[in-house]
């Protein structure tokens, strides 16, 4: 009895031993210095993140690129090189910030990684960079399986193996296949369907947006070269009404751009997803030529981003979309009026926008009911008043609460204020650029930001760069400041 008791526990150990050893696999692959130019060269598509154990951007991507290793085991390998013990590889391949993201082919570095650092997105991005730059297709049932998909597909149909025309078009390939998809055939019989009767290439946007307010397949009618085909797909990618998603937000947002937020899920109710889209779609048709962008997005998907940048709160959500405008410069603005199902609110909104009617919306803390301090506390809605003046010099820091930085230059800053309270030509001020919207003309990336606006001159902020000791702010200011300082009630002389 006794020896049987003993093997059941020693089973139970082994147990628990292979159990934890399993969770403690990785299918992320570690590379070092000592190994790396002999691992990499085995694998034809390698996405290697370069990262530190330190960094808290390194820490948030880390279960999203390890969920990510795991989905395209068999596909893409997914690597990490720690750069805090492993400096030769780092520095070989120019890492400066981490984590930094390459990709490899055959051992060789192909290219910086620009795409999501999702796990879907990480996914989708590196399925497209696996195998070669442009799909060759052989038939019409790959060409169908080819254009079916979540995103659009580029496609060139030529009339053989030797023609220019093909060599061009896989010469743009594989320059932006981090961005695209793309695949090709030699038989122009394929593209009969699609009106194909020379050589052709043809965008299909992907079928769950198609509608009657465009073409779902575009031809390509100018000269085959790289710059022709760029400009194509730049202008038609994303057609009336894309799709807007996490992971191509950031190609979105670089111009203006009105979304509709609303319970948008083409995986379980393409139909319904549609009803809202095909609403859009219409009031955008008429506004095509105006130079603003249409898209539809999942509210659940941007809702922190809808809570921080245009005030909606969590029990705002009804089945209407929430419309909002973002130039390409900052400006926002919303649709407060309902969305109606014939469209009307939503046109009538784009007439008073181009209209220049619309106000902008602006992220503004409260303004503090008393302000009397040595330095002025400035929020959105006071900016125009405080910062601008037109007769004031003013000093303003950008900062952030958690900020380490900003709250050991607090005391010095405070002081600073306090030997310039009695000048009548000069502010001392900061603002929470976390709570508030940040101006045009101040770059703001990381805290504390400092500028000086100075008097007549308020679109030319100048952002102070020196030491931040209340001797070198001074110094600062005697230099810029439009009139001679007033230090502790005594004024500076010239």
């Amino acid at each position: 009895m006794d020896n049987f008791l003993l093997r059941g526990f020693l089973c139970v150990i082994v147990v628990c031993m292979l159990s934890l050893s399993a969770r403690g696999r990785s299918d992320v692959l570690e590379l070092r210095d000592a190994d790396f130019d002999y691992l990499a060269p085995e694998h034809e598509t390698l996405l290697v993140k370069f990262y530190a154990p330190w960094c808290g951007h390194c820490k948030k991507l880390a279960p999203e690129f390890e969920s990510a290793a795991t989905r395209l085991k068999g596909t893409v390998t997914l690597a990490k090189v720690d750069c805090t013990s492993n400096t030769e590889t780092c520095k070989n391949y120019g890492v400066t910030g981490y984590p930094t993201l390459k990709i490899f082919r055959n051992g060789q570095e192909s290219s910086l990684y620009d795409g999501p650092r999702s796990a879907d997105g990480i996914v989708n991005y590196m399925k497209n960079q696996a195998g070669p730059d442009s799909v060759p297709l052989q038939s019409e049932h790959d060409l169908e399986n080819f254009i079916n998909n979540f995103d659009a597909s580029v496609v060139g149909f030529f009339s053989g193996s030797d023609s220019s025309q093909l060599a061009e078009f896989l010469k743009g390939a594989s320059l932006m296949r981090q961005s695209f998809r793309f695949a090709h055939t030699t038989d122009l019989q394929l593209g009969n369907k699609y009106g194909v009767t020379y050589e052709s290439v043809l965008l299909f946007r992907p079928p769950r947006l198609s509608s009657k307010f465009e073409e779902s397949v575009v031809h390509h009618g100018g000269p085959m070269s790289i710059t022709g085909l760029r400009r194509f797909i730049r202008d038609n990618i994303f057609g009336l009404c894309p799709h807007l998603t996490k992971e191509n937000k950031d190609s979105l947002k670089k111009r203006d751009l009105l979304t509709a937020y609303y319970d948008l899920d083409y995986l379980h109710n393409p139909k319904g997803s549609n009803y809202w889209r095909n609403r859009v779609l219409k009031v955008a048709s008429k506004f095509s030529s105006q130079g603003l962008l249409f898209s539809v997005a999942n509210r659940n998907d941007f809702m922190e981003e809808l809570e921080d940048e245009f005030g909606l709160g969590a029990s705002d959500g009804t089945e209407l979309p929430f419309v909002t405008i973002r130039t390409r410069t900052g400006n926002k603005y919303t649709m407060r009026e309902e969305f109606t199902r014939d469209g009307k609110s939503l046109e009538s909104f784009l007439e008073d926008y181009f209209a220049g009617r619309l106000k902008r919306y602006v992220k503004s803390e409260p303004v503090p009911a008393k302000n009397n301090g040595p330095v002025k506390v400035v929020v959105a809605d006071t900016f125009e008043q405080i910062v601008n003046d037109p007769e004031k010099d003013v000093l303003i820091e950008f900062y952030a609460p958690w900020c380490g930085h900003c709250k050991k230059l607090e005391p010095k800053y405070t002081e600073l204020g306090e030997q310039l309270y009695s000048d009548p030509n000069i502010v001392i001020a900061k603002m929470d650029a976390t709570a508030n919207d940040v101006p045009q003309g101040y770059d703001v990336q990381g805290f504390p930001t400092i500028y000086f606006a100075a008097a007549g001159r308020k679109d030319e902020p100048k952002r102070y760069e020196g030491a931040r000791e209340v001797k070198d702010f001074i110094s600062f200011l005697k230099r810029e400041a439009s009139k001679p300082l007033v230090l502790n009630g005594v004024k500076e002389e010239l």
